[in-house]
């Protein structure tokens, strides 16, 4: 049966839960311990899906189709363990179960209350797979003290009394200020979290404490006197250079032995972190830059495209390059000329995203790109932009766009060289799907296979022709007009296994230019890029050292 490792956050959020976590796992798994990690996200949303990446960043995709939480991508990059639909869940998912048992007519007549009904709703969720793991590491999402936070600090709260003692550990991330003015780094604001902690039933075993430099052993020992922990149980969490430091920092400051002692397992297996080693040394040691253009609608908020980003720093760890990304804004292109903005770049990533804002200067990036023969990667609304694109400027069909766009407008401007996806096959059953459906979770989302083209750039890049990728989209390129794209040279090098849905597009007159209709950056880590990132880099590398 598991451990069970609590991760909740105080004084403020965005301390980086998530990627302690994820360090966490890491370590736990360099141990040679199996792990699995989850996100308990206290808002009303049934999942992320329809929340707009300025609210919350990305939204990450697992392979069985569930949208969850970024931070589930940090926890896939960091331990290789895929993610599952059980392991993120909200409150709007919990009331939602809750509210269909109660109509149902599963709770007999009782009154449904938050204890014990909700909060049990909360437990069910936390011990499902129990049995298949070492260790469940599972973060509380906001901050101590969140109104909306409550049942789930309860529910952790009963589930730590309902276990056997010494199967249940509380890890607390705070923030260390440091005044400048006064030069102190105060302890005052984590005391006041622990203390809100505390006063709901939960009392911290480690402190995980963020701070812009090192703890001094005096604040240490305040910090343990006064927050009731072992002194060697608080931990410092120093801003780091690269988050991939993060596991190595980790060990360094005794995280990982914390938890095994506060657990009683002695004596534990010695860590091997020679991959973590390796992927410090790739990037701290990188034998050049290339500098990568994304071109996309949501750059004023970098956690949208959190996995491209991340993608990109992999693409560069197997090229031994340093990948140096900046933000362009799509909607700049729609007024002004593009080879402006983007001459300096060796390689043009277009994102996925949706609505018509900044479409056309997608569509503007794609050509220069193709004209310019600059290396380009197209994910999915970035791949339907490139394809809009040659079928307006190369195939002739002048007045190609999207139905997505049309359906926004609520006329019918373009000719839809991409359309709504009402049907498709998924497993052993046919999926189908209306313009006016909900739109939560109605997408084509999670694992598809794709057959590619022998002979084509992306089979040569995968070193196969059958590969499996994760998709999120509701409108695809049609394929009635591949032929006439294929002429100009516009090869469909990629489909479903069933002939009908394009999956990956490319010139074969260019460098090194795909679009995919897919995520590749949702599957990529740092001990093993994927594929086309590792590529799409080694391209851009190969521009820089021509220039």
């Amino acid at each position: 049966m598991a451990r069970f490792i609590f991760i909740t956050g105080g004084v403020v959020s965005s301390l980086g839960k998530g990627l302690a976590s994820a360090a966490l796992g890491a370590l736990l798994q360099a141990r040679g311990y199996s792990v699995r990690l989850r996100k308990l996200d206290p808002y009303l949303n049934v999942d992320p899906g329809t929340m707009s990446p300025f609210e919350h960043g990305e939204v990450f995709v697992t392979d069985d189709g569930a949208e969850t939480d970024l931070d589930l991508g940090h926890y896939e990059r960091f331990t290789g363990v895929a993610a599952r639909k059980t392991d993120s869940v909200s409150s709007g998912r919990i009331y939602s179960n809750v509210l269909e048992k109660e109509r149902r007519g599963d709770y007999l007549g009782k009154t449904i209350q938050v204890i014990p009904h909700v909060t049990n709703e909360i437990k069910d969720f936390i011990s499902i797979g129990e049995d298949e793991v070492d260790f469940m590491l599972c973060e509380i999402g906001g901050t101590v003290g969140d109104i909306e936070g409550l049942p789930f600090f309860e529910a952790i709260r009963q589930f730590s009394q309902d276990k056997p003692r010494g199967q249940c550990l509380f890890m607390h991330l705070t923030l260390l200020p440091w005044i400048k003015a006064s030069g102190e780094l105060k302890t005052k604001p984590t005391q006041h979290s622990v203390k809100e902690l505390r006063s709901i039933g939960l009392a911290p075993d480690i402190l995980v404490c963020r701070s812009e430099g090192p703890i001094p052993a005096k604040e240490r020992e305040k910090l343990a006197l006064f927050c009731n922990v072992r002194p060697d149980s608080v931990i410092a969490a120093q801003d780091l250079s690269t988050i991939y430091d993060a596991p190595l920092a980790y060990h360094r400051e005794g995280l990982d032995q914390a938890v095994l002692d506060a657990f009683q397992i002695s004596p534990a297996p010695k860590p091997d972190l020679a991959k973590w080693e390796d992927v410090s040394d790739r990037i701290h040691n990188a034998e050049g830059e290339v500098r990568v253009a994304i071109v996309g609608k949501y750059t004023q908020l970098e956690d949208a495209y959190k996995s491209i980003a991340e993608a990109l720093t992999h693409g560069g760890m197997a090229n031994r390059v340093r990948v140096k990304v900046e933000w362009v804004d799509a909607e700049i292109f729609e007024r002004e000329d593009p080879a402006v903005h983007l001459e300096g770049f060796h390689a043009i990533l277009v994102p996925g995203g949706f609505g018509e804002r900044g479409t056309e200067g997608k569509i503007k990036a794609a050509e220069f790109a193709r004209t310019h023969k600059v290396p380009y990667l197209g994910i999915c609304l970035g791949m339907q932009m490139a394809v809009i694109e040659a079928a307006r400027n190369v195939a002739g069909v002048a007045t190609a766009g999207s139905e997505e766009f049309d359906h926004e407008a609520g006329k019918r401007r373009f000719e839809p060289v991409v359309y709504h996806l009402k049907e498709w096959v998924q497993g052993n059953h046919k999926v189908e799907r209306k313009v006016g459906d909900d739109k939560g979770g109605t997408m084509r989302l999670g694992a598809y296979d794709a057959a590619l083209t022998d002979g084509s750039r992306v089979a040569a890049i995968y070193g196969d022709t059958a590969i499996e990728e994760r998709h999120r989209h509701r409108y695809e390129v049609d394929i009635k007009y591949k032929e006439q794209l294929e002429k100009t040279g516009l090869c469909f090098s990629g489909m479903s296994p069933d002939g009908r849905l394009p999956e990956i597009v490319e010139w074969t007159d260019h460098p090194w230019f795909i679009g995919v209709q897919f995520h590749p950056e949702l599957k990529s880590k740092p001990f093993e890029p994927h594929p086309l990132f590792a590529d799409f880099v080694r391209a851009a590398r190969d521009v820089s050292r021509l220039v």
